[in-house]
């Protein structure tokens, strides 16, 4: 349960920023931050799972 409960915050806390980031208009950030979150994504499956070493050819 307390798994459950540190995800909803941190999506809490992105749903936040993401506002902010729509109410001061700074709407242009969002592909920075979508391909920031892309990344982050990639490299902790890869270094989390077997198929580490066909990610890191990639790049």
């Amino acid at each position: 349960m307390k798994l459950m409960r540190d995800l909803a915050l941190r999506f809490q806390i992105a749903g936040e920023v993401l506002k902010f980031f729509w109410k001061k208009k700074l709407w242009w950030l969002m592909p920075f931050i979508f391909v920031i979150v892309v990344l982050g994504l990639i490299t902790v499956i890869g270094t989390t799972s077997g198929i580490g070493p066909f990610i890191y050819t990639l790049f």
